[in-house]
């Protein structure tokens, strides 16, 4: 599926954000440092703009996804068995992208500024320090700084205390939280196309301060992050499959087939749903009242990919600028990575978006930071293409284990693939 959708291909983001990148790459080299105040305010533009939409964006996900579970018992046994292994999916995801980076560390030795200060990350000392840092005591206070745990925190508080509101004062509240929810998707969007001209300006920064030695660092990045995302799609995820369910990952990739080539195409598990249900639906053998419940929630707060490229991101950050992050400070990453994720929307590179929270949350901050960030958005196209694909299969695995676990026995038999492909 090269043009999705029928858009032609200069019109594609991937395909836009590579003509910057070579633009970005050609001007820096033949303008060099004197080129770069001219146009590097393009690329703390889009910085600036990627930040400005973190709050709403993730207030409104949150709430509006975990506002919708309803309430009722059998709704309520649902949606543990849905958010219990979404939560323990995303948690293998970036536990593989923590062992990933610590092993490969990818980060040492980069440089991607002319000058480099070293950073101390600053967390919590103990685990009750962590805890009482999660709660808020101000939220907007919180929301302005941004303590972003602690904002997540309250966005799931009050979605489940929507939940359980009456109806005549639930409805139109959640009503209101999904409109506006829909509305910071579109803004997000508008974003994320202009998202080549701050390529543009990013790369013309770093290529024009420090060279190409920026692409041979970010080649051993992407190498984890590629190792991490191949590692979770074909051996955890099967696993899980088979332990939690005993359903036959073969059988259940090749259901899903067609799925995958969607979702690394559109780079949006939003636009993939559509046919993700379908296919879990007629193909995978899972009923309507199960799909319909755990697909949409999987979009919105299921980003196993996400996961990992956070907490694999802020390590390789943290590596360029020799921050020598504790064992107690890489949990914490792994903790907001799998919080962040929560709230990244269904939209391409949404996961840039979020980074920002993960980085906040060891103190990572100011212009160096920028400059990695910039260089690692440069090349995330691909990555994220195949973010989305983890993405969409861990939740169409959910959708499997969770309709087994409910007494569906018709799930992922081979008869179902064979019927389907006749």
């Amino acid at each position: 599926m090269d043009r999705p959708n029928n858009i032609p291909w200069y019109k594609q983001l991937h395909w836009q954000i590579l003509m910057a990148l070579a633009a970005g790459s050609l001007v820096g080299v033949i303008g060099g440092k004197d080129v770069v105040p001219y146009v590097a305010w393009m690329g703390t533009l889009i910085i600036r703009m990627l930040k400005m939409v973190i709050i709403p964006l993730v207030f409104s996900s949150i709430v509006s996804g975990v506002a919708s579970v309803g309430s009722g018992r059998d709704l309520g046994r649902l949606f543990s068995k849905t958010l219990g292994y979404y939560l323990l999916s995303s948690l293998l995801a970036a536990s593989a992208g923590l062992t990933l980076s610590n092993l490969i560390k990818p980060g040492d030795g980069a440089q991607f500024t002319a000058e480099t200060q070293p950073f101390r990350p600053d967390t919590p000392d103990s685990a009750v320090d962590l805890l009482l840092d999660i709660v808020p005591e101000n939220i907007v206070a919180a929301s302005a700084a941004p303590e972003m745990l602690q904002v997540i925190f309250f966005c799931i508080l009050f979605g489940l205390s929507i939940a359980v509101l009456p109806d005549k004062h639930r409805l139109p509240l959640q009503s209101f939280i999904e409109s506006f929810f829909q509305a910071m998707m579109k803004m997000t969007g508008l974003v994320i196309k202009i998202l080549p001209i701050g390529v543009f300006g990013l790369i013309v920064r770093v290529v024009g301060e420090t060279g190409f030695s920026t692409f041979k660092n970010l080649g051993l990045y992407m190498l984890t992050i590629a190792s991490g995302l191949a590692f979770h799609f074909f051996i955890t995820l099967p696993i899980l499959l088979f332990l939690l369910a005993r359903i036959k990952p073969a059988v259940h990739y090749r259901n899903m087939a067609d799925v995958m080539l969607m979702a690394f195409s559109t780079s949006s598990s939003a636009a993939t749903l559509p046919l993700t249900m379908n296919a879990v639906e007629n193909k995978v053998g899972v009923s309507n009242r199960t799909s319909s419940f755990v697909l949409p929630m999987g979009a919105t707060v299921n980003m196993d990919g996400t996961a990992l490229y956070e907490c694999a991101g802020v390590l390789f950050i943290a590596q360029a600028l020799g921050a020598d992050l504790s064992i107690g400070q890489q949990l914490i990453v792994v903790l907001t990575a799998l919080l962040a994720s929560i709230g990244a929307a269904a939209v391409p590179s949404a996961g840039l978006v979020v980074i920002f929270i993960c980085l906040d949350a060891v103190n990572l901050r100011g212009p160096e930071v920028e400059a990695i960030v910039g260089a690692m958005l440069a090349i995330d196209r691909p990555l994220d293409m195949a973010r989305t694909m983890v993405n969409v299969m861990s939740d169409s695995c959910g959708a499997a284990i969770i309709a087994r676990s409910e007494g569906e026995e018709g799930v992922d038999v081979e008869n179902v693939a064979a019927a389907e492909g006749d």
